[in-house]
């Protein structure tokens, strides 16, 4: 009996123990290296794909075309950071509808797309992924249908810059070799997005500081005020994409702000009834000194024309106000039709482009109030002069030569100095 008993453990150690077949071992091998070989093909193609690309919009294209192919996903999303806003906004997209590109965002830490780049660290749902706690529902996503959910984070230099959303229709079992592709593609791609999202920022400076020396330009021309107000109006609408740029002075009297300029050919908007201050949101710009930003100009409360916005295609508003030392002279506005996140340097660049209007428009002010002092000085003069010479051939007194000045003035319906310059150029001839 000891000797079966040790007979039969002996067997099981060696069942145990025995090693996998060698077809076995080649196969895993093989399998292995094939899986290696398309991660190492993958990584050529998105090198060849993105290497020296510096459109965004191109780079993020190929991301999403990439991902879609290795994981054969039924659709795929790339949500880039927004550091600003501290929101992950949808930048590129398979399959669901290019109308929503932008108008996603996700705060961080906010559904799983916001986990995975607050904690850093993916996220693979093999069924039911609209179940999981993390999951956050919107309405105009299409993800929203899918089973299978995987999430990595897009990393460059320690730092997350966005997230890569992968998701299938039917339940599907996210492998490890599976994972581990889609992060090295995503730690391959960080570098090349960020290089591209630099290359966008510093051409986007370059055309805002091109507009400010155009508009400084403008102002210190010849050019008359209202060319002037125009030539500024159409540069900011062409720089910022704007459907309609205008600039609204205020009537301090009647507390109403007034269009002056637009590059907008609308009749309906250019005519449209000038804006109570205390009744307005425009008002809140001029009352508190402070830039005023609407996301959606159909739907916010207060918003005076709703209607003319939807006729003319408007959505977002940023609106800034015109300073003079201290003093507000009118608004600067411009209008996107699409919703639109300004940010802290368009909302600055337009201050500062709005604040050189005003100086213009008050050096022009100042220019016609010194205008109109040399002229009423030198009529002044005029008048003065005519009444000597009524004085000293008349035999009549200061007061009476003023009072026959401004008859004649009257009768005539010519001014006093047309008068005056008259009767010192009689004078002047009776002299010869």
């Amino acid at each position: 009996m000891p000797a079966e008993a040790t007979n039969g453990k002996m067997s099981t150690e060696a069942v145990t123990t025995q090693p996998a077949s060698l077809p076995e071992v080649v196969s895993k091998l093989k399998t292995a290296l094939r899986l290696k070989s398309l991660e190492i093909e993958i990584l050529h193609q998105i090198s060849q794909a993105i290497s020296g690309n510096l459109n965004l919009e191109e780079v993020l294209h190929h991301i999403i075309e990439l991902v879609t192919q290795v994981t054969r996903g039924d659709s795929c999303l790339l949500y880039l950071l927004d550091k600003i806003n501290e929101e992950l906004v949808l930048r590129a997209s398979k399959n669901p509808h290019p109308k929503i590109i932008g108008r996603i965002k996700v705060k961080l830490g906010e559904g799983i797309t916001g986990w995975v780049a607050k904690e850093r660290q993916p996220v693979a749902i093999q069924k039911d992924a609209s179940n999981d706690p993390r999951f956050k529902f919107f309405h105009n996503l299409p993800e929203d249908r899918y089973q299978a959910f995987l999430s990595v984070p897009v990393i460059t230099k320690n730092e997350v810059i966005g997230v890569i959303n992968v998701q299938h229709r039917r339940p599907h079992r996210h492998t490890a070799s599976e994972k581990t592709l889609l992060m090295t593609i995503a730690n391959q791609v960080g570098g090349a997005i960020e290089n591209a999202r630099l290359y966008e920022e510093t051409k986007k400076k370059a055309v805002q500081i091109e507009t400010l020396s155009k508009v400084s330009k403008t102002i210190t021309s010849n050019h008359y005020l209202d060319e002037m107000l125009h030539l500024i109006v159409s540069m900011m609408a062409e720089t910022m994409n704007s459907s309609i740029c205008s600039i609204m002075l205020l009537d301090e009297k009647k507390q109403e702000l007034i269009i002056k300029a637009t590059q907008s050919l609308s009749q309906a908007y250019s005519k449209k009834p000038n804006i109570k201050v205390h009744k307005s949101l425009l008002g809140r710009v001029v009352l508190d000194r402070k830039p005023l930003i609407i996301r959606d100009v159909i739907e916010e409360k207060g918003y005076m024309y709703p209607e003319l916005a939807k006729q003319e295609g408007l959505r977002s508003l940023v609106s800034v106000p015109m300073m003079i030392k201290n003093n507000v002279i009118g608004v600067f506005n411009l209008y996107t039709a699409q919703e639109r996140q300004f940010s802290q340097e368009e909302v600055q660049l337009l201050s500062t482009v709005a604040n050189q209007a005003a100086v213009a428009i008050e050096n022009t002010k100042l220019m016609s109030e010194t205008i109109a002092m040399q002229e009423a000085l030198e009529t002044r003069k005029l008048v003065e002069r005519a009444k000597g010479i009524l004085i000293r051939e008349e035999k009549i007194s200061e007061d009476e030569a003023y009072r026959r000045i401004q008859q004649k003035s009257m009768k005539l319906r010519k001014s006093m100095r047309e008068i005056s310059e008259a009767i010192i150029l009689a004078a002047e001839i009776k002299e010869q």
